[in-house]
């Protein structure tokens, strides 16, 4: 059975980036024309996918902001350019309105705090498919789809309990992230979480926001399983997986750039226009000038 569904995650409050996240949802925020998670949702198009849940917020507008963005006809805006002659402007809103079927929900408000949390709210939409992708809207990725990567490691490896996006990250970076043990076949071990001196790493791998999960992942995703600070998270599930089968690692064969904060989102806004924009030229000039 192919893997048809997708979750994709924005169900923080984003204090880094108050006050613009008080009134919109964080991924709602562009880079460079496209909010953050419409890139997202043109990864899983991309891949194939069929149907994608976004978990927002709960008690928030985010419900509301999604809904409209993802599915509001916007005849008003259409019928103004057709009377101008720009009809041509619209066709960016037609390409939204024939995404896959898209489904907003609000995350379980009673369920702790955590990443893992998301997850857990929409499994009613997954736990009768065979495997489903998860991808954190904090993380983007620049080249070829990892969505796409993770679906055709699982074709190739039916019996997985899982497949994790890994990319390979240089040394000064190890502190910062989760860094990926392997067992002697080379399947995930665990992970550890931001270790303090490189020697404290066992190796170069970090994972990062882009999962395929069976819903055996829902055995050990439940409220009582929280780990450090009291929070859900999906690794300490996906690590549990790792204990009864193997779960795979697939290295990104595209740029894994984060927007989790006001520093890496300027900097995953710098990549994404020089690698994409049609306007990267003129960007690479003005930074010329820039002493």
């Amino acid at each position: 059975m192919p893997v048809k569904k997708a979750i994709i995650t924005d169900a923080g409050f984003a204090s880094r980036f108050l006050p613009i996240t008080k009134t919109i949802p964080k991924a709602m925020i562009p880079i460079g024309a496209k909010p953050v998670m419409q890139l997202c949702v043109e990864e899983c198009a991309a891949a194939g996918i069929e149907e994608i849940i976004i978990v927002v917020a709960p008690n928030t507008k985010s419900k509301e902001i999604y809904e409209d963005y993802f599915h509001g006809q916007s005849e008003n805006v259409k019928a103004l350019l057709d009377k101008q002659g720009k009809s041509d402007r619209f066709e960016p809103v037609k390409e939204i309105l024939n995404f896959p079927k898209i489904t907003i929900i609000e995350q379980d408000s009673s369920l702790p705090y955590g990443n893992g949390s998301p997850i857990v709210s929409a499994k009613e939409y997954v736990k009768d498919e065979e495997a489903f992708v998860v991808l954190y809207s904090d993380d983007l990725i620049l080249g070829e789809s990892d969505v796409k990567i993770l679906i055709d490691t699982y074709t190739n490896h039916p019996s997985a309990k899982a497949v994790i996006a890994a990319q390979e990250m240089p040394e000064k970076d190890w502190s910062k992230y989760g860094m990926i043990a392997l067992k002697e076949n080379g399947t995930l071990s665990h992970i550890v979480e931001k270790p303090k001196t490189p020697d404290l790493s066992p190796s170069n791998l970090t994972s990062y926001g882009r999962y395929l999960l069976t819903p055996e992942v829902f055995e050990y995703l439940i409220p009582s399983n929280t780990g450090l600070d009291d929070e859900l998270w999906t690794v300490d599930a996906i690590t549990k997986l790792a204990k009864n089968g193997d779960v795979i690692i697939a290295k990104s064969q595209g740029h894994w750039i984060t927007t989790g904060d006001p520093k890496n989102y300027f900097l995953a806004q710098l990549k994404y226009i020089l690698s994409e924009a049609d306007y990267a030229d003129d960007i690479r000039k003005i930074c010329d000038t820039i002493k």
